[in-house]
């Protein structure tokens, strides 16, 4: 009887993802922090990236605890050669990369287009958008078939609100450029897969909501579950769109 490849169960059960290497970036909270805790509560070795150093260092120990090799590198999105330092560690230490999952984000305070300066508008761009593109480039260089990418776009790639202009630009061109990387790369065999996650309990909430409704959204740790489940599943088959809400509905 042959064995499913990567490690992959064809009958979709749970299963180890020992010996992978995934790239988290923003790694050190929110659902990017949840993902990685998941991934490695899988085996999955990792690469942890983050602008905030000292968050970086708390995050890798907790996570040296499990039996996962770890590669704290701090990366800014914005600067291409701070992704270039990044992926060089990489391919020091692994070789390879299986799994990318660009989770790394910013979103700005709730102002309407009149009022939205031009430097803000760039951050979130470059963060959102620009870094996605440019990890994105650098991951291919060194993931073969087989691999899987996750794009972390929120659900407002899909919907608009009023004072988030520059947010939702970047998540509604975060999901063009996922959707025509999945086509380019079937031939490939690397799955693209857009997470499309509704309101969820991370601090992002504070920069354009803080007094949003906390209860009623969902928790890093389901969004995170749920990623893992669409990374597992056998080879011939793909999530290609993983829209996840609250049940509590609109807020």
């Amino acid at each position: 009887m042959s064995r499913p490849t990567s490690g992959k169960s064809t009958s979709g059960k749970s299963h180890s993802l020992r010996g992978h290497v995934a790239l988290v970036t923003g790694s050190t909270r929110g659902i990017g922090l949840a993902i990685a805790r998941a991934l490695a509560a899988k085996g999955c070795d990792l690469v942890l990236t983050g602008r905030d150093h000292s968050a970086l260092r708390r995050v890798s120990r907790e996570l040296a605890s499990t039996k996962s090799k770890i590669l704290p590198h701090p990366c800014d999105l914005r600067d291409p050669q701070s992704i270039d330092d990044l992926f060089r560690a990489i391919r020091q230490k692994f070789k390879r990369l299986d799994i990318l999952v660009n989770n790394a984000g910013i979103a700005h305070a709730n102002l309407t287009v009149d009022k939205l300066p031009l430097p803000l508008w760039k951050d979130v761009l470059e963060t959102n958008l620009t870094g996605m593109f440019l990890v994105t480039q650098a991951a291919l260089a060194i993931m073969k078939r087989g691999g899987t990418i996750v794009n972390n776009l929120s659900i407002a790639a899909t919907r608009v609100f009023v004072g988030s202009a520059a947010y939702a630009a970047s998540k509604h061109g975060a999901l063009g450029f996922t959707n025509t990387l999945r086509e380019e790369l079937r031939p490939q065999g690397i799955r693209v897969i857009a997470l499309l996650p509704g309101a969820t309990n991370t601090a992002i909430w504070n920069t354009f909501w803080p007094q949003a409704p906390r209860k009623k959204m969902m928790s890093p740790a389901t969004v995170a579950q749920a990623v893992v489940n669409a990374i597992v599943l056998s080879p011939n088959a793909t999530v290609e769109t993983l829209e996840i809400l609250p049940t509590a509905g609109t807020l």
